[in-house]
């Protein structure tokens, strides 16, 4: 394993921290399409969100869902239920002391897939597209994974 206090010098971890880096802002964005989507269309969740466009009966006709909306919010979830995962199982991965270039295939495939994956989602391009994102960065982890199992951990 590496030594923690020299991380700067680890050039996977640096790496990952790169790429870990652009997919949680890529994450963040998916937030703030949510919320445009929401504020554009006038449709919200919760009930003192709508309090800015009417009171009681009137703010009601803004409680309700979008198919736009929901649309980015199971992209934005599926982001949650990939990206997670990548983090933890990356970060392990990332300081086991796997080859450079062998990482950084890891790494960029599993961000190109997620990114690629969300335009999938959102424009939305028809199947297998999106089909084919998400196993490629499932893929991914599951192969460091696999990596780490097979080769650094004591089982």
């Amino acid at each position: 394993m590496v030594d923690l206090t020299q991380l700067k010098e680890n050039e996977v971890f640096m790496a990952f921290a790169s790429y870990a880096t652009v997919i949680l802002s890529k994450m963040m964005l998916m937030s703030v399409i949510t919320a445009f989507h929401r504020m554009s269309r006038k449709v919200f969740a919760n009930p003192e969100d709508c309090a800015s466009f009417g009171k009681g009966e009137n703010a009601k006709k803004f409680l309700r869902t979008d198919d736009t909306v929901e649309r980015v919010r199971r992209a934005h979830l599926n982001d949650l239920e990939n990206i997670v995962p990548f983090l933890g199982i990356g970060l392990l991965y990332s300081l086991s002391e796997p080859d450079l270039s062998t990482a950084l295939l890891h790494f960029r495939l599993f961000v190109g897939a997620r990114i690629f994956h969300s335009i999938a989602y959102l424009t939305p391009l028809p199947q297998p597209n999106r089909g084919l994102a998400f196993f490629v960065g499932y893929g991914v982890t599951l192969s460091m994974a696999y990596s780490l199992l097979k080769n650094k951990l004591y089982l």
